[in-house]
């Protein structure tokens, strides 16, 4: 009966779109979680740092990548002589990592990759995870106790929030990036391969209509804050005939890794400073604006929007919350902009109010990614 149930909502998975597809795992990890024991639930709970520790020891070791790369089930001495470690303490990472789905246990002493496996050994999971076990969580760690001294009150100031406690400075979070460059690669290689190409903002607005007509020595696209690039270098892959110039805009410690794109202008800038590229078709931020509390925020727009004219267009990359039933990747990222920046995710009708404060209409939101939330919304002046 359960096999039968179970292969009912595997076909129902394979045909379902993103939101159904979350909804669906939402459904069964509710059920699994209900359940579990008391004693069940707390080693659930407090053995899940030891669960990424232990992922981290399967990058270093190449674990993933080879189980993958086999034709078939491989032995632990196999996967020790492969590996370089000892046949017990390689037996025991296995077993364990076959315990939470990490791997398939096949048979004695025999392990295979599977789904999750899959997903461990592609391109984006060692920097996406170092990022989170080795920036992230210390902050994790720190937020019972700052939250306890500051009364269990949400941060509005960035330079005293979560990420200062936990790593003893008085330096902003993007600032110490620039003194700790291992976590900067971490974080920047995750947020250029986090998303697929066809999961954009750029396959569902229409650039080609939006810019007909455009002047080549104009500047086209302004990407604010856009790392080393990989936004500006996407525009171009996706519409190399679009007229007018590219641009890409950060602080000096990553324009000076920024991708060699051709036909990209890579600018040294802090976006807390006038914009200095005035009446631009586009004004792009991506994940830009959640690092900020409000007040932050409302003083980006205003400054975006000296530099526009009336043929400008505002596009804010972000993730638009639902008012009820937000999943766990997303509310983990709201708690974790809580703790880095005194920030977090909005809702649709917090955004209008932070836009709307800045003097700027939201005209249309493009959702190209329901199952995250992800979308661009269309500002302009009013």
């Amino acid at each position: 009966m359960v096999d039968v149930a179970l292969d009912q909502i595997k076909a129902l998975a394979a045909t379902a779109d993103e939101s159904t597809r979350h909804s669906i795992m939402a459904s069964l990890q509710k059920l699994a979680y209900s359940l579990e024991l008391p004693d069940e639930t707390v080693h659930r709970y407090g053995c899940l740092p030891l669960q990424t520790t232990i992922i981290e020891v399967g990058f270093n070791l190449g674990l993933f990548k080879l189980l993958v790369k086999s034709a078939g089930p491989l032995t632990v001495d196999e996967v020790a002589q492969k590996t370089g470690a000892e046949v017990l303490l390689a037996g025991r990472l296995l077993r364990y990592l076959a315990s939470i789905g990490a791997v398939d246990e096949d048979s004695k002493r025999q392990y295979a990759a599977n789904a999750l496996t899959k997903n461990l050994a592609d391109k984006v999971a060692e920097p996406g995870i170092r990022h989170y076990l080795y920036t992230c969580v210390p902050q994790y760690l720190a937020i019972p106790e700052y939250l306890k001294k500051n009364g269990y009150k949400s941060p509005t100031d960035e330079l005293h929030t979560v990420f200062q406690d936990a790593y003893k400075t008085d330096k902003h979070a993007y600032a110490w990036f620039g003194d700790n460059p291992a976590n900067l690669v971490y974080f920047n290689d995750f947020m250029a391969l986090r998303r697929e190409s066809d999961l954009s903002w750029l396959s569902v607005y229409p650039v080609e209509a939006a810019t007909k007509g455009w002047h080549a020595e104009a500047p086209v696209y302004v990407n604010i804050g856009g790392s080393i690039g990989h936004q500006c270098a996407q525009f171009k892959a996706v519409h190399p005939n679009v007229p007018g110039r590219v641009i890409l805009q950060d602080l000096p410690h990553s324009i000076a890794q920024a991708l060699p794109t051709p036909g990209v202008e890579n600018m040294v800038h802090n976006f807390w400073n006038p914009q200095p590229v005035h009446g631009a078709k586009f004004y792009f931020m991506r994940g830009v604006l959640h690092n900020h509390p409000d007040l932050k925020v409302q003083t980006l727009l205003e400054l975006t929007k000296a530099a526009m004219t009336a043929d400008s267009v505002l596009l804010i990359d972000e993730m638009i919350l639902p008012e009820t039933g937000v999943n766990v990747d997303t509310t983990s990222m709201d708690l974790t902009m809580l703790a880095a920046f005194a920030s977090g995710e909005r809702t649709e009708a917090q955004w209008r109010r932070l836009i709307e404060a800045a003097g700027l209409k939201l005209i249309k939101t493009y959702v190209y990614n329901g199952g995250s939330y992800e979308s661009v919304m269309d500002v302009r002046l009013p």
